[in-house]
């Protein structure tokens, strides 16, 4: 919890998604734009998020769909290069998150300076990808063979996916901090931009009571009260878009609206 704190701060920080345009290998890669026109709009999100005083930043390739869950030489060295053109302009502490390869995470935020990553570390799951295995173990020997500073933020229950086998979310956040060495525990509603039930959130901080818990998906103007009241923090994407549509650009007016009732909750 004390480096969590280090990290960012504040109480209950908000850590806004910088979600990127998909890069080159995905099928929606606009070749017109090219590079310029993904390091172009997430700029732009950029601006947007920091006039309105979210507390942190994150890096994603939201775009990239269909999802990957082994990151090509293509997508990963294209991120690479966004990031780092990118926080240049960062106020905030960030972070990064290649969907959906863990080892591939870690990598990129060495490589870019990042101070925390989201991924999904541990579990099976029968998912979109089709069979998903990550594997938290690579990814943390990695991290720890580079002499990476970055936080890991594990996130137990997928978007797009479900878990295989029966265990509780209690059951997962623990042993994501005993047994994977997590350095904090994301709780994700089942897509993206879809809130995560209060009463998950409050089994999972019963679990794991000295690890942060973070809302990871679906926090919106009305339910951050409810939320905040739980999770040491907040992930917010989605509700940050123009018409709250994941695919379109930040609107400033919205972040500005969502920090203001933040800040008062605090």
């Amino acid at each position: 919890m004390e480096r969590f704190r280090r990290i960012f701060g504040v109480a209950k920080p908000i850590i806004a998604m910088a979600h990127l345009r998909p890069l080159p290998g995905s099928p929606l890669y606009d070749r017109e734009r090219g590079m310029d026109g993904i390091i172009e709009g997430v700029l732009a999100d950029i601006d947007s998020l920091q006039s309105g005083n979210v507390d942190a930043i994150m890096f994603g390739n939201e775009g990239d769909r269909p999802y990957l869950t082994e990151a090509t030489p293509e997508s990963l060295s294209a991120m690479t290069a966004v990031v780092a053109e990118a926080k240049r302009k960062l106020r905030v502490p960030w972070g990064v998150n290649y969907l959906w390869d863990p080892v591939a995470s870690v990598a990129l935020a060495h490589a870019t300076g990042a101070q925390f990553v989201r991924e999904v570390f541990t579990g099976v799951y029968d998912a979109d990808m089709g069979l998903w295995i990550p594997d938290a173990a690579a990814a943390v020997r990695l991290r720890a063979s580079l002499g990476a500073e970055c936080a890991l933020f594990y996130n137990i229950n997928a978007e797009f996916a479900s878990p295989v086998g029966h265990r509780s979310h209690a059951e997962r956040a623990r042993s994501a901090v005993f047994a994977s060495l997590a350095d904090a525990i994301c709780v994700s509603g089942p897509m993206t931009g879809q809130a995560v039930e209060v009463s998950i959130l409050e089994e999972v901080r019963g679990a794991v009571p000295t690890t942060p818990v973070i809302a990871n998906t679906g926090v919106r103007l009305e339910n951050a009260a409810s939320i905040l009241a739980v999770a040491d923090a907040a992930i917010v994407g989605t509700s940050f878009k123009r018409n709250g549509d994941t695919w379109n650009e930040v609107d400033p007016e919205r972040v500005e609206r969502f920090m203001a009732k933040v800040h008062a909750l605090r």
